[in-house]
Order: C-alpha cells, then structure tokens, then sequence
C-alpha cells in the first residue's frame, strides 16, 4: 500500500468506526492536532483517538483535494474535506468544512498495525468556516 492508499485506508476506518490510532507512529514525537485538541506522543495519540471512536459516531469524511507526494521513505499529504459526525454523549451533529494534512514515515509493520507500512508522524486537521 502506497502512502496515498494510507490516507484513504485511514479515512475509510474513521467511517467504518475502526480503530485509527494504529496508522500512527509509535513514538513519543508524534502528533496529532485536531478542531480542538492537540495530541502529543503516541500514548496520548491512541487514548484520545480510542475515545473519539468510542464517543462518536455517522462519520463522513469526504475529500475532494487529496495531494500526497512521496518520496524514498517519507511522505506528505494535503486535502480539503467535508467532514462530519456525530457526539453520542452531548447527542449534537458537527459538520465542517476543513483542511487536513501532515507527514508520514514508511517503517516496518509491527503486531497491531494497521496492513500498511506507512505511518503518521503529524497530522493537523482544522476548520475553514464556522459550524455549519
């Protein structure tokens, strides 16, 4: 699986409600910045995607300007989508515009992963516009 097919798996398991920690890598320098946290080291990066998956739900991510560029061992990927899910605990539908992109590592797979070789060391998700 090429980097690009990486994203897509990744957007495909947030819609399916899978577990999506495990595209990332498992260091303490990883990153992840979401519409309104910020997630630092692995650890934090799993508990606090474990308890997105575990507390939202109906996830819509639909991308319309993916770019991954792909070089020996690492990549980068840009894309602007519509995103959108439920919060099961407040019962409130969010739906945004936003912008996603961020860095990954290609390294070799270990029990857990996900079947990809390439691995999320940052990924920075925002919002273009206010809350539909």
């Amino acid at each position: 699986m090429d980097a690009e097919a990486t994203v897509r798996a990744y957007y495909d398991a947030l819609r399916e409600g899978e577990p999506i920690f495990p595209f990332f890598a498992r260091e303490e320098t990883t990153v992840k910045f979401g519409i309104s946290e910020r997630l630092t080291g692995y650890d934090a990066v799993r508990e606090g995607l474990t308890e997105q998956t575990e507390t939202t739900g109906g996830w819509v991510v639909d991308s319309k300007r993916l770019c991954v560029y792909e070089y020996d061992d690492h990549a980068q990927f840009s894309d602007d989508c519509f995103m959108a899910w439920t919060d099961h605990e407040r019962g409130i539908r969010y739906e945004f515009d936003s912008r996603w992109s961020g860095t990954l590592e290609h390294r070799p797979t270990a029990p857990g992963d996900v079947e990809t070789p390439w691995r999320f060391l940052g990924m920075h998700v925002s919002v273009e516009g206010g809350l539909r």
